[in-house]
């Protein structure tokens, strides 16, 4: 991040705070909206194929005690921001949690992380700032690629170049929590595969799948971090790469290809800059489950219940999700990635996963 936008980034903060003083000097009641955060208030952008808040708004407002103490720890906030961003300084948001017990006023100090967390959302939200040009970071998603790309990165210590094949461990490049600060060098990889589980991605690279179809294979590490979709669309939008997310075959799996292609609730405020909507799914299909005679769970009545929510939702009402989705809640079971393993541990980079990229015309 350069100095400029770091200082554009701090003068947000204090404009923002500044508003809180134009509203006593008018004589109104200091107050901050920000868009209801809720399933209830995301809508499906048909233009950008991503979910955007809608009109519902909350407000933080000083007339009443409970709004006062938000507004009086945004302040607190806002000032400790502030000052990290002069300092040239970062911290986690476990840290500012933390760091709030030493503030001075004891009704500025939060009674939970998810508090903290929210009111950072919603700094974010109403400066038009990310929590990254903030240098707040989330602890460590240990999120890695490994594949043909040679990319610059700005460190402490300043710029190294690394090549995530030549330059890294079996582990793989590990992404940072901004990716903004990355610049794509080269890039031999003909298309992105996302992988939802640390067993599966080790077994793509042990058996060289990234070598053999120039792949970057991305490790999500489950539900992933924002810096991971970050990368994705990145590497997507400015390499023309395709992107595919390969999971399980449940309901919370078809979440996380949901969150990669189209945004997730808590940060539908920033789906533009993270989601990816031409990502294509390549996880484990229910109609596998049949053909390959994959081992597998019973679904839960959660399961179950998912799966139906899926069928009302905007990302999954195409003629692909509605047939897959009642089949399988037809065949009640579910299956994981690793399942493959049941045909032969080289099934998935042999034959599935090849298989399935060329019906989809990726490779």
């Amino acid at each position: 991040m350069s100095a400029d936008n770091e200082q554009d980034a701090r003068e947000q903060l204090i404009d923002l705070a500044a508003q809180f003083y134009d509203q006593f000097e008018l004589g109104e009641i200091p107050h901050m909206s920000v868009p209801t955060r809720t399933k209830n208030n995301i809508e499906y952008d048909e233009e950008s194929n991503v979910w955007v808040y809608g009109d519902r708004e909350s407000t933080r407002s000083a007339n009443s005690v409970r709004g006062a103490r938000k507004l009086l720890k945004a302040v607190y906030t806002i000032d400790f921001l502030a000052d990290q961003l002069d300092e040239d300084r970062s911290s986690t948001l476990r840290e500012l949690y933390y760091l709030s017990e030493s503030w001075d006023n004891e009704e500025a100090q939060f009674t939970s992380q998810d508090e903290s967390n929210s009111l950072i959302e919603d700094l974010e939200i109403v400066s038009g700032v990310t929590r990254e040009d903030f240098h707040m970071r989330p602890e460590e998603s240990g999120a890695t690629i490994m594949g043909p790309l040679y990319l610059r990165e700005q460190t402490r210590r300043g710029e190294r170049e690394i090549h995530c094949q030549e330059d890294v461990g079996e582990g793989g490049y590990q992404i940072p929590n901004n990716p903004d600060t990355i610049d794509f060098l080269d890039c031999d990889a003909d298309f992105i595969l996302a992988v939802e589980t640390g067993g599966m991605r080790d077994r793509l690279v042990e058996n060289g799948f990234d070598e053999e179809y120039n792949a970057l294979v991305v490790h999500l590490k489950g539900q992933p971090a924002r810096a991971t979709r970050r990368i994705t669309k990145r590497l997507h939008d400015e390499l023309d790469l395709p992107v595919t997310v390969f999971t399980d075959g449940d309901p919370w799996s078809y979440r996380i290809y949901g969150s990669v292609a189209y945004g997730s609730i808590k940060s539908a405020h920033l789906s533009e800059y993270l989601a990816t909507p031409e990502a294509q799914f390549i996880g484990i299909q229910p109609a596998d489950i049949v053909e390959y005679e994959l081992p597998t769970d019973p679904l839960s009545d959660s399961d179950k219940n998912a799966l139906e929510s899926e069928l009302s939702d905007p990302r999954f009402q195409t003629d692909y999700w509605e047939e897959q989705i009642e089949l399988q809640l037809e065949i009640e079971k579910k299956s994981e990635q690793q399942s493959l393993a049941s045909r032969g541990l080289d099934f998935v980079t042999d034959t599935y996963l090849p298989e399935r990229l060329d019906e989809m015309g990726v490779i």
